[in-house]
């Protein structure tokens, strides 16, 4: 990671860790990077932004700077990142720009910048903007006369968007109830449309967005509302989103969650039973539960384990060709349709498996066991030290040897935080609580918490 640039861009509190400032001069980096690969200088770049207050604030910011370096931009509006990530491979634009800082709270923000590809942009392209920020680059010229940029209203690209998630679905909805938790964010231009379009009864909650109230006691991080909401309604199914709509959890006819590996198991069957999981493997983070590995080894499905982030779930799915990775926080991705995590199109694709095989949806479950998890999170002095240290090493190997094969624990740092962050699954949430207590005790024992 970089120094402003994350695994998922460039994020922090509104005009205190990323400022107008910092919009203004990703613009003019970015279009002045782009515009070298035309022969008229002019290179073109969409942006989609969700809802939060500041997000207006920084889009103004980008589209001075891009087109004060010459670049057309697009405005595609409140929109969802999966929608940027469309439309940019759709139209051959240079690239996109999503503002958003998904499932944050409404003051913070970010810049998340998509390749030409659709995908993420390329470490080396985010450490040059870095370099320009910092002033330790050459001043880019403004671009003068015809060669000023323009601007142009794009909400057609959303528009496209929905109609092709309309094209993804096998069969009508036309006899499902279907709860919709928009988290007040960028969902609320696109979910309802979908479902509707498709012949759902829908029940909306949450898609009043005013600036403030995004991802606050709602979306896929406050998933209670959503539950609620099923089971007084009596749905058949539940989703909720974050706030850029990459993500999607379920609430399943009686309320119960389904988290990121419920769905990937529930579709990773379902695909390998069509013939359409490709290598006949999903992949996972270190982060996915320990029953989903055993529900799989009972299926005969393969899984691959990649670091936390979606960015490199996909980065392995590309690098190996398989169709489905995800994490358990509900980035799903299904390669054949898109290259980042979609919740609306995750949503499809599970209410696929639904309709066509039939079934309530917690019946898809019945095969998988969820271990109880527990994860604690301690502020460290210095993250190397705390991890090598020989004592909470030792710790470490002595639950992981007191588990054998019913539960892990795993010891991780924060990539954003100055955090270790222990994990223990286990057949009992008490031992969860009690291996974790005792690996953090010789943590905070030797001196490393800060």
């Amino acid at each position: 990671m970089g120094k402003y640039f994350g695994t998922d861009g460039f994020r922090g509190e509104a005009n205190v860790d990323l400022t107008v400032e910092h919009a203004y001069k990703v613009g003019r980096y970015l279009g002045f990077y782009y515009g070298k690969n035309h022969e008229d200088g002019k290179a073109s770049i969409v942006i989609g932004k969700d809802t939060r207050r500041s997000s207006y604030m920084f889009e103004y910011s980008l589209v001075a700077g891009l087109t004060a370096s010459g670049a057309d931009v697009y405005l595609m509006h409140v929109t969802t990142t999966p929608s940027v990530s469309y439309i940019v491979r759709l139209d051959e634009f240079d690239c996109g720009i999503m503002i958003s800082a998904s499932h944050n709270p409404y003051y913070d923000n970010g810049i998340k910048i998509i390749n030409g590809q659709g995908y993420k942009l390329e470490a080396e392209v985010e450490e040059e903007i870095e370099y320009y920020i910092d002033g330790k680059l050459p001043e880019i010229p403004f671009a003068r006369r015809e060669q000023i940029g323009k601007t142009v209203d794009y909400a057609m690209g959303r528009n496209r968007y929905i109609g092709y998630l309309m094209t993804l679905a096998t069969r009508s909805y036309k006899h499902m109830r279907v709860g919709l938790d928009c988290a007040n964010g960028a969902s609320s231009t696109v979910a309802k449309a979908v479902f509707d379009a498709l012949g759902a009864k829908t029940c909306v909650i949450n898609n009043e967005p005013n600036g403030t109230n995004i991802n606050e006691g709602c979306g896929s991080t406050h998933i209670e509302k959503l539950q609620a909401l099923v089971k007084e309604r009596q749905l058949d199914i539940g989703f909720a989103y974050d706030g850029d709509a990459d993500r999607c959890l379920a609430v399943d006819e009686n309320g119960e969650i389904i988290d990121g590996d419920k769905i990937l198991y529930a579709c990773g069957c379902y695909m390998a039973e069509q013939g359409e999981l490709n290598n006949n493997t999903v992949v996972t983070t270190i982060m996915s539960n320990l029953g989903l590995y055993k529900a799989f080894e009972k299926k005969g499905i393969r899984y691959e384990k990649t670091a936390v982030g979606d960015k490199y779930v996909f980065e392995n799915m590309m690098e190996n060709g398989h169709s489905l990775g995800g994490e358990q926080s509900g980035h799903i991705i299904f390669s054949k349709y898109a290259t980042t995590g979609d919740g609306v199109l995750t949503s499809i694709k599970l209410m696929e498996v639904i309709l066509e095989k039939k079934v309530k949806v917690s019946e898809l479950f019945r095969d998988i066991k969820i271990y109880p998890q527990l994860l604690e999170n301690v502020r460290v002095k210095s993250k190397p030290e705390a991890k090598e240290d020989e004592d909470v090493i030792a710790a470490v190997r002595q639950v992981e040897e007191a588990l054998g094969e019913d539960g892990r624990i795993l010891l991780r740092e924060s990539g954003t935080e100055p955090v270790i962050r222990v994990m223990v699954e286990a057949s009992t949430d008490i031992l969860c609580e009690q291996y974790v207590n005792r690996v953090v005790k010789v943590i905070k024992d030797k001196g490393h918490e800060a």
